[in-house]
C-alpha cells in the first residue's frame, strides 16, 4: 500500500488508486496549462492584432505602436526572471490563474482608454502579468511528468502558443463581426473569453502531487532523475535560499548557460523569419495579402511536427538535444533556400518546413533547461531563459534585422540568421554531449 499524506489530505491509496488518480490529475494538469496559455496568448497578440486599426481609430503614429510594443517585449523578458522565481515558492495552479486574471483585466481597461501614456503603462502591467503563465506551466508539467513521457506533454503544451495566435484573430473577428467594428468590443471579448477559460482550467489543475496526497514523480515513475550538475533532481523544495539557487543552479551550471544561448539564438531564427515575412516575401513576387498569410501558415504548420518530434525525443530516452540538433541542420539549409531560391513553390514548402524546424528546438530547450535544474529552480531556469530570448533575441531579430534591411538588403539580414543558426548548432553538438552524461549517470542511479 502507498501511504502519502500531504497539508490537508490524510489517507492512504493502493496502487491501483494511485495509478488512476495520477494519470487523471495528469490530464487535468496538461488540459489547464494548454488552455490557461492559449488565453495568454489571445491577450498578448490582441494590441499587436489591432495595431492598424489603433492607429486610424486612436491617432497614434508607428512610432508610438513601436514604443509600445517594445515595451511589453523589454517588461516581459525582465519580468520573467523574477516570477520564475516566484512560482518556486508559490502554489503554481493559482499563479497561472491570477496572471491570466490580472492580464485580462488591464486589457480591458485598454479597451476603455485612448490615452497614449495610460497604454504604455497598461502595456507594460500586461507585459509582467503575462510572465507569469510559461514559468508556471513549465514547473507544473516539470513536476507532473517524468522524463519518459515529459517531451510529448511539453510539446503538446508548448504548441498552445500557436493555438492562442489563432484563437486571438478568431475572438476579434467574432468581436469585429458582433459589435459593428468596435475596438472596446475587441478588448473586452478577449479579455471575457480568457477569464472564462482561467476559471475553467482553475477547476480542473492540481499544484503538485503532494498537495493531494500523491507521492512526487520520482517516486511514482520508479525512475530517478538527475539535473546536469549530477544531482537527484526531483528534490522538491522552497526552503533552499533564492540566492544559493540562482548561484549553484542557474549561474554556475553550464548547460543552463548553454541551453540558454542555444534557446537565444533559435529566438533571432524565428523573429529574424516570422517578423519579416510580410516584408520580404513581396520581394519574391508574393502579394501583399498572400504574405500576411503565410505568417498564420508559418505558425500553424509547426504544430503536428513539434508534438511529433517531441514525443520522438521520449522514445529515444530523453534525447532532446540530439533531436534539436538535427532539426537545427535541417533548418540551415531551408533557411539558404529561403532567402536564395525566387521559386515560389519551393518557398512555400519551405515555410512549412520552418515552422517545424524552428519551434521544434525552441519547445525542447525549454524542456532541456528544466531537466537540467532541481525540480525547486525549474520556474527560475525557464524565467532566466526568458530573459535571453525576448531582451536579447528578439530584439536582435527586429531592430537589427531591420536596421541591416533598411541599408544593406536582405543578404545582409540574412547572414544574421545564418550566423544565430549557426552558433546553435555548435551549442547543440556541445550539448548532446551532456546529454550522453547525464543519460549514463541516470542509468547508474536506475540500475
Amino acid at each position: 500500500m502507498f501511504s502519502f499524506k500531504s497539508k490537508g489530505a490524510n489517507r492512504s491509496l493502493s496502487p491501483d488508486q494511485v495509478k488512476t488518480e495520477y494519470k487523471r490529475r495528469q490530464l487535468g494538469v496538461l488540459l489547464a496549462t494548454s488552455f490557461s496559455y492559449i488565453g495568454y496568448y489571445i491577450i498578448r497578440l490582441v494590441f499587436t492584432t489591432e495595431q492598424v486599426s489603433i492607429m486610424k481609430n486612436y491617432g497614434f503614429d508607428i512610432g508610438q505602436v513601436g514604443l509600445i510594443l517594445s515595451t511589453f517585449g523589454v517588461g516581459y523578458g525582465i519580468s520573467k526572471i523574477f516570477m520564475g522565481a516566484l512560482v518556486d515558492r508559490l502554489n503554481a495552479r493559482w499563479f497561472l490563474a491570477a496572471g491570466l486574471y490580472l492580464s485580462a483585466f488591464f486589457n480591458l481597461l485598454i479597451g476603455f482608454t485612448q490615452s497614449f501614456p495610460v497604454i504604455l503603462v497598461l502595456m507594460t502591467l500586461i507585459a509582467i502579468t503575462q510572465a507569469m503563465g510559461a514559468p508556471a506551466c513549465q514547473r507544473q508539467i516539470s513536476i507532473w511528468f517524468s522524463k519518459k513521457s515529459r517531451g510529448t506533454a511539453y510539446s503538446i503544451w508548448s504548441s498552445a502558443h500557436n493555438a492562442g495566435a489563432f484563437f486571438c484573430v478568431l475572438s476579434i473577428e467574432m468581436a469585429t463581426f458582433l459589435f459593428a467594428g468596435s475596438l472596446t468590443a475587441v478588448f473586452i471579448v478577449a479579455s471575457v473569453i480568457s477569464a472564462v477559460l482561467a476559471t475553467l482550467m482553475l477547476l480542473i489543475n492540481t499544484d503538485k502531487p503532494e498537495s493531494v496526497a500523491l507521492p512526487d514523480i520520482g517516486t511514482y515513475s520508479g525512475y530517478v532523475e538527475v539535473d546536469a550538475n549530477g544531482e537527484k533532481a526531483t528534490k522538491d523544495t522552497a526552503s533552499v535560499p533564492f540566492m544559493q539557487t540562482f548561484v549553484h543552479s542557474i549561474l554556475l551550471n553550464k548547460v543552463v548557460w548553454l541551453v540558454t544561448l542555444a534557446s537565444m539564438s533559435f529566438y533571432i531564427v524565428r523573429y529574424g523569419v516570422m517578423s519579416w515575412i510580410p516584408s520580404y516575401l513581396p520581394t519574391k513576387g508574393f502579394s501583399v495579402t498572400w504574405a500576411k498569410w503565410f505568417v498564420g501558415i508559418f505558425e500553424v504548420s509547426a504544430v503536428p511536427g513539434v508534438i511529433a518530434l517531441g514525443a520522438l525525443s521520449d522514445f529515444f530516452n530523453g534525447r532532446r538535444a540530439l533531436i534539436c540538433l538535427i532539426s537545427a541542420l535541417g533548418l540551415l539549409g531551408s533557411l539558404v533556400l529561403y532567402f536564395t531560391t525566387a521559386n515560389q513553390a519551393v518557398l512555400v514548402v519551405v515555410l512549412f518546413l520552418m515552422g517545424t524546424l524552428i519551434y521544434t528546438p525552441i519547445t525542447l530547450v525549454g524542456l532541456m533547461i528544466n531537466e537540467a535544474v532541481p525540480n525547486y529552480a525549474v520556474g527560475l531556469s525557464a524565467g532566466f531563459m526568458g530573459f535571453f530570448q525576448y531582451i536579447f533575441g528578439e530584439t536582435i531579430a527586429t531592430a537589427l534585422i531591420g536596421s541591416l534591411v533598411r541599408q544593406h538588403g536582405w543578404s545582409m539580414a540574412s547572414n544574421v540568421i545564418y550566423g544565430a543558426a549557426i552558433f546553435a548548432i555548435v551549442l547543440l553538438i556541445f550539448l548532446v554531449f551532456q546529454e550522453r552524461r547525464v543519460r549514463a549517470l541516470e542509468a547508474s542511479v536506475n540500475q
